[in-house]
């Protein structure tokens, strides 16, 4: 007895997989093992009308239709395409012929909208050029949906309440080049990015602040570097903020000096080759190892100790004082040590840090620190080197949007099944 052949899938089931609703329906499917992809055939119905896309008037007439193809989702294993005659009307209210949008896709995009949400979904987690290659699809083509989608969503960002600030750079690539993000330090979110690190960069934020509903003028803190380009940008483009100068860059700044000192003085003293990190690590963070070589070290009246308890003295007024005028105190009390210390680089960091003092002693007051940020640079970072580098800083700023920016407007995974959605 022969056994009994399965009957064929009915196109209707595939309309209802598809969400498709009147007048669109799957019409036939065709699937071909070998090349490893299965096509729909979509088709609106006999004597459909449509509303007209340029002045909205119902009821249109097909004039004629063109056909085009769209990359779906994979069914299984296999690719998955949609194809359909798309129909365009002649609008008898303007005169005018445009081709009708269709529900499962963007116009002039080769992919459906939920094919774009899933290279979005892959492009937060994986390299760009990666996720392409699960996707079957060229690096460029997923830059194009990624970018398309982030500047939507961003055009539809509210920074109406924004009044903390924190701005930084960090390097695109190899060389002297560089972006600078802005972020809104409350919500703890990106807010803009650019290639530079001049004030043009600050500039260009207040233009983007206002664009999205800000204003410049109630911008009441920001929390920078010492950066000469950024602090005369702030004063010039956020006249009312009251400038932050973050611990993390002045602890950085007493890194660099104490290194200085270090390179100087490992040339004739050779107690000191390998013991780099032993003075830049916090303490906390040694291994055992480094704590007994400092332990050695610590005993031979050397230079570099005295510019390590230099930096260490500078990082716990950080975290003992309590408020700005003890804040103050103390650092006039470093400041002096440092110009009596007969180190050249400290001497010249006191120097500097005296001429920023209200900028330091301020962020007692506004509790603003760009650890957050700095976070941040080292998410983008860590993104850039699994991708080996991005070919533009218009790349670095898109993923960094996508990874921090924190946007409500982005298409939902279609991993998100309808029940999770409603869930949510």
């Amino acid at each position: 007895m022969m056994p009994k052949m399965p009957k064929p899938i009915e196109p209707t089931l595939f309309t209802l997989a598809l969400g498709l609703s009147a007048p669109w329906e799957v019409k036939a499917v065709e699937f071909d093992p070998v090349k490893g992809r299965i096509d729909f055939e979509l088709a609106f119905r006999r004597g459909a009308k449509f509303a007209c896309p340029a002045c909205g008037a119902e009821g249109q007439p097909v004039h004629d239709t063109q056909r085009r193809s769209w990359r779906h989702l994979n069914f299984f294993q296999y690719e998955a395409y949609l194809h359909a005659g798309v129909p365009r009307t002649k609008c008898g209210a303007c005169g005018k012929v445009h081709q009708v949008p269709v529900p499962w896709a963007r116009p002039n995009s080769g992919f459906t909208l939920l094919f774009e949400a899933l290279g979005l979904t892959l492009c937060k987690v994986l390299p760009v050029n990666t996720a392409a290659q699960h996707l079957a699809v060229g690096d460029d083509a997923l830059w194009n949906i990624l970018h398309r989608y982030v500047e939507q969503a961003r055009a539809l960002e509210d920074f109406s309440k924004v009044r903390r600030v924190g701005i930084d750079e960090t390097a695109s690539r190899r060389g002297h080049n560089y972006v600078t993000f802005a972020h809104d330090m409350d919500a703890r979110r990106l807010l803009f990015g650019c290639e530079g690190r001049d004030q043009t960069t600050v500039q260009a934020f207040a233009d983007d602040l206002k664009a999205h509903g800000g204003d410049a003028e109630k911008i009441t803190d920001a929390s920078i570097d010492m950066s000469k380009a950024y602090i005369a940008g702030v004063g010039k483009h956020l006249p009312n903020a009251a400038i932050t100068f973050d611990p993390f860059h002045v602890i950085q700044l007493a890194n660099q000096a104490l290194e200085e000192v270090r390179r100087e003085e490992v040339r004739h003293q050779p107690l000191l080759k390998g013991s780099r990190w032993v003075w830049l690590k916090d303490e906390s963070k040694w291994t055992e190892t480094q704590a007994e070589l400092f332990q050695s070290l610590s005993s031979a009246r050397l230079q570099t100790t005295r510019a390590w308890r230099l930096k260490e003295s500078l990082r716990e007024l950080f975290q003992t004082a309590s408020n700005a005028e003890e804040a103050g105190t103390l650092l006039d009390a470093w400041h002096s040590w440092a110009r009596r210390s007969r180190l050249e680089p400290f001497k010249r960091l006191a120097n500097t840090l005296k001429e920023h003092r209200p900028g330091i002693i301020r962020g007692f007051d506004s509790k603003l620190s760009n650890g957050y940020v700095e976070g941040f640079n080292s998410l983008v970072q860590a993104a850039k080197a699994k991708a080996r580098g991005y070919r533009r800083p218009k790349n670095l700023i898109a993923i960094a949007y996508l990874l921090g920016a924190k946007l409500t407007h982005l298409p939902a995974s279609p991993f998100n099944t309808r029940c999770c959605a409603a869930a949510q």
